[in-house]
């Protein structure tokens, strides 16, 4: 039998994981920190800071949203050196670094609208560079190799990279303490430092991985310039026309909860955990050990990232995606009826014993979830094959767009809903400093971090009833491109 020769092989394949990992690494210090900054930085200035970042941070997305169109007709449009994606890696990259330092560098504003106009002002722009970097490092997939195995590889990859990335910048946070706390000494430094430091380690870093997406990997999927503008009414159209790239959008913006734990994963430390003490260590779940609580959920979130392509590959995306957002909806919601019982002044309620239990509860979750990642991006890559076969046009451009636009909406109601339920609850840094953390507000703040990725979960399998490009369709689509 004759040997196949890989278009793509595992470690271009690798090398691609990396480069999302870069963009990710950018996104995740975001998602984790930048509402945490604001309220470790302003909340004694303005009580109402999270509420007021809540709906920044959801109407920045929102605009940005426009940028999706403009940029992805900016790709089909292009005709530079290099291939359709590539170029944009490059040019995308020094902004959103940049654009990321700058948001956490602290201003010590006298103005309420001078404070929360700078916020609106480099949140929106950061926003528009992240879709400058998000179209092509994902439009990318579709174009490194013709085969669906290999591009299944490559995603498998760069989910598990996507996951490492969204986790660690906690750990880079406590780093940067350690370091500051060894040449300064301990409680020697403002908040502001190690945030900026951090900040200045990321754009390094994360810059850096993500221009190896440039320099190391190619296009191997021929992409003609397209001759449409990938306008709004463009991707209303292909929403329309294209009903799997229209699931897709579906699945995103119902399953805009998965990435909750993430938004309010501070918030969360500091009223459900607080301080505790391991190995004669005093430690912060709001400082020096941020990644702590989720760090089982990291683990095992990267665990069903490794597992889930073979499960997919048994059951079909269809029926994987399904039956992994049941379980994530059982599952949380014994969660949270569980937690609601617990009495006042349980140990369960603040400190080691706490930590223990949200630490399980995100690993079982997060593992849960792993399928909610990793699916779409796969489905987005074969409907652009599964478009080019019944129409002889490939679409990277607009439907990557879609999937950027809709990826940015679920940010968004992520962020909004996961905020401003922190907000009702009354949590604040200044309620935090006090020591004491009613059990109704913790009540509150369990269902944001863990009790609406259920019922957002649950909620986005309902479009995967309709999906269509099974395993059958799959083959049809190979035997016709030989």
């Amino acid at each position: 039998m004759e040997s196949k020769t890989a278009v793509l092989t595992k470690k271009y394949a690798f090398i691609y994981a990396v480069g999302i990992f870069g963009v990710q690494l950018f996104i995740g210090f975001m998602n984790s920190f930048q509402t945490e900054f604001y309220n470790k930085m302003y909340s004694a200035f303005d009580k109402n800071i999270i509420y007021a970042s809540a709906v920044i941070i959801f109407a920045a997305k929102l605009i940005s949203c426009f940028a999706d169109p403009l940029i992805g007709a900016m790709i089909d449009k292009s005709d530079l050196k290099g291939g359709k994606m590539r170029p944009w890696v490059l040019r995308s990259a020094l902004p959103l670094a940049i654009l990321t330092t700058v948001i956490f560098i602290y201003i010590p504003f006298e103005s309420k609208i001078a404070l929360y106009a700078y916020i609106t002002v480099t949140t929106v722009l950061w926003n528009i560079a992240m879709t400058f970097a998000d179209i092509p490092s994902q439009g990318m997939l579709s174009l490194l190799s013709p085969d669906p195995e290999e591009r299944n590889l490559a995603a498998s990859f760069s989910n598990i990279g996507k996951s490492i990335a969204l986790a660690v910048p906690g750990v880079f946070v406590t780093i940067v303490m350690m370091v500051l706390s060894a040449v300064k000494g301990e409680g020697n430094y403002p908040d502001k430092e190690y945030y900026l430091v951090t900040a200045l380690v990321i754009l390094v870093l994360g810059g850096s991985c993500y221009l190896l997406m440039y320099f190391k990997n190619t296009e191997a999927v021929p992409s003609s310039q397209s001759s449409s503008s990938v306008s709004l009414s463009e991707m209303a159209k292909e929403l329309k026309e294209n009903k799997m790239i229209f699931i897709v959008f579906l699945i995103n913006i119902l399953g805009f909860a998965r990435g909750i734990a993430t938004i309010v994963c501070l918030q969360a430390n500091g009223a459900l955990v607080g301080k505790i003490n391991l190995f004669g260590m005093n430690m912060d779940t709001t400082a020096d050990a941020t990644w702590l609580p989720g760090l089982l959920g990291g683990a095992t979130g990267l665990i069903g990232i490794c597992i889930v392509p073979f499960i997919n590959k048994k059951l079909g995306e269809k029926k994987t995606y399904i039956w992994f957002s049941a379980a994530t909806f059982v599952f949380t919601m014994a969660c949270c009826v569980f937690y609601w019982m617990i009495p006042e002044g349980s140990p369960l309620r603040y400190g080691n014993s706490a930590l223990f239990m949200v630490m399980i509860m995100q690993g079982i979750s997060a593992f849960l979830m792993s399928a909610n990642t990793y699916i779409p991006l796969v489905m987005t890559a074969d409907i652009v094959d599964y478009e080019f076969w019944k129409t002889g046009k490939r679409k990277e451009g607009v439907n990557f767009a879609i999937l950027s636009m809709a990826i940015k909406l679920n940010n968004a109601v992520c962020v909004a809903a996961g905020l401003l339920i922190v907000a009702a609850s009354g949590y604040t840094q200044v309620v935090y400093a006090t020591g004491h953390i009613p059990v109704k507000m913790q009540n509150i703040i369990i269902f944001a971090d863990i009790g609406i990725a259920g019922v957002s979960a649950l909620l986005s399998a309902v479009p995967m009833l309709f999906y269509r490009i099974d395993e059958e369709t799959k083959k049809k689509m190979r035997s016709a491109g030989k």
